[in-house]
Parts: structure tokens; sequence; C-alpha cells
């Protein structure tokens, strides 16, 4: 999948991994696509979560070794 900007938030405990993609979901322009690589096993609920809230949309998600990835849609 093509993204726009890819931020890497592997080793980040929460929060830090919602607050950097927040920062970098303000630099995008609508439709864009943030690619997050996070190693913390809260963002599976947390990154959909804060997604969902601030209108964005997870347009995939996938877990490879201990990196889980997320495809998140700017609204």
């Amino acid at each position: 999948m093509d993204s726009t900007k890819v931020l890497d938030a592997k080793g980040l405990s929460c929060p830090m991994p919602i607050v950097r993609m927040k920062k970098a979901m303000d630099t995008l322009n609508s439709c864009d696509i943030l690619e997050v690589h996070a190693t913390d096993k809260g963002a599976l609920a947390d990154i959909p979560a804060w997604a969902n809230a601030a209108g964005h949309s997870i347009v995939d998600q996938k877990e490879d070794a201990d990196v889980l990835t997320f495809y998140i849609k700017k609204a």
C-alpha cells in the first residue's frame, strides 16, 4: 500500500505512539495515508480507537514478527 508518510513508533510505550501519530496526521492533507509502525501491544486497541474518535479510518493493519503496522487515511 502506498503511504504518504511513515511514522516509526517502534519501542515507544503508550501514550507516545498516539502523541506522535497525531502530530504526523496534522501535517497531512485529507485522504493522505499515514503508515505507523509500533511494537507496543496496546497499539492494537489504542490506534484504531484514536483514529475512529478523530474521524480517520484504518484502511489496513498487519502484524509481522513483533511489529504492528497500521495504514490510517486522514479524514
